[in-house]
């Protein structure tokens, strides 16, 4: 599940509904020419709602919408008519999504459910008619409440993939590789760093029917968390995961080193990441003889659970998906 159109920022400015103003009208009919009043409130204005879509993955469909307008409601009536209220306009987007205001990146609100829906930005309140204002001493009131304005701000929405198990890793440590095999997923792969330039989702499927979500995130170099490589584009992704596998290959020159760096490209991207539950994963283990990976084995750290993987021959992957899926459960 990756595409050159994967879109997870778009930014957009969202303008509610203005209220519908309310109505100053007094009663008339045959007989009766001077009756009370019977001024109608004004309509809502339309709300921007967001509504979560587990059948979407990507913000594309809205990259090119700079402007969300809802309609404004409509005047009051005579005859105590209420307007009608302003269409609302629905935005629906990926699982994962968050909503932010521009000015302020101030986080208003997320998707994390199929159908949940929340009021992005409020439509304008409809005025109220004359009828309302008429009381005991003022029975024949003049004025009635204009509508309110709707509201107009500069919104972003982020996507950040929702996965159980995120791999973790330098260029080329062969997360494509893990992926394309133990799920559906048909990631690029290359012998190239930086191969993969999207995130990728794939449902690895396990005993007796059940299943887990695993992301692909693009690769992690030194650096990363001040802007070097990808820098942090695709590190927030992470933050929704709720396993971290990380994964070092088993021809890199310092195992323990590679995995130290990776550990403080996260904690300085954001130290709540290292709360979450790890795993490391030696990939490309095929290479390694038994008497390798026991020396391998003694600079691994002891705080975290460990396998020796290889998605050439399948070596350690059932290993693999027990042991993740055990961490979740």
């Amino acid at each position: 599940m990756s595409s050159p159109n994967f879109i997870d920022y778009v930014k957009f400015n969202s303008r509610s509904g203005h209220g519908g103003a309310g109505c100053l009208h007094f009663h008339r009919e045959k007989f009766i020419d001077k009756g009370g009043p019977d001024g109608g409130d004004g309509g809502r204005g339309g709300h921007i709602i967001l509504r979560g879509n587990a059948q979407l993955w990507t913000l594309l469909h809205l990259k090119y919408r700079k402007h969300v307008i809802a309609e404004p409601g409509k005047p009051g009536e005579g005859q105590n008519r209420t307007g009608a209220f302003g269409q609302d306009e629905i935005l629906e987007v990926p699982l994962g999504t968050i909503a932010k205001r521009f000015e302020t990146d101030e986080v208003m609100g997320e998707i994390t459910e199929d159908g949940q829906e929340f009021i992005l930005t409020r439509g304008g309140r409809g005025g109220k008619g004359n009828t309302f204002f008429a009381t005991s001493t003022n029975q024949a009131p003049q004025h009635a409440q204009p509508g309110e304005p709707g509201i107009e701000e500069w919104v972003v929405l982020e996507l950040r993939l929702l996965a159980d198990v995120g791999l973790v890793g330098f260029p080329n440590a062969g997360k494509s590789t893990l992926l394309s095999v133990v799920s559906a997923a048909k990631p690029k792969i290359a012998d190239y760093a930086f191969t993969t330039l999207t995130p990728n989702l794939g449902v690895v499927r396990y005993r007796d029917d059940k299943s887990f979500v695993m992301a692909d995130i693009p690769g992690i170099i030194e650096g990363a968390a001040e802007g070097k490589g990808l820098g942090t584009r695709f590190l927030k992704h992470i933050e929704r995961n709720s396993l971290l596998l990380l994964m070092v290959p088993a021809d890199s020159k310092n195992i323990k080193e590679e995995f130290e760096i990776l550990l403080n490209e996260l904690k300085k991207y954001n130290p709540e990441l290292l709360d979450k539950k790890r795993l490391l994963a030696i990939s490309k283990s095929d290479m390694l003889d038994d008497e390798l990976k026991v020396e391998i084995e003694k600079e691994l750290p002891e705080n975290i659970p460990s396998v020796f993987i290889s998605s050439v021959t399948n070596q350690g992957i059932v290993e693999l998906k027990d042991l993740i899926w055990k961490e979740l459960h």
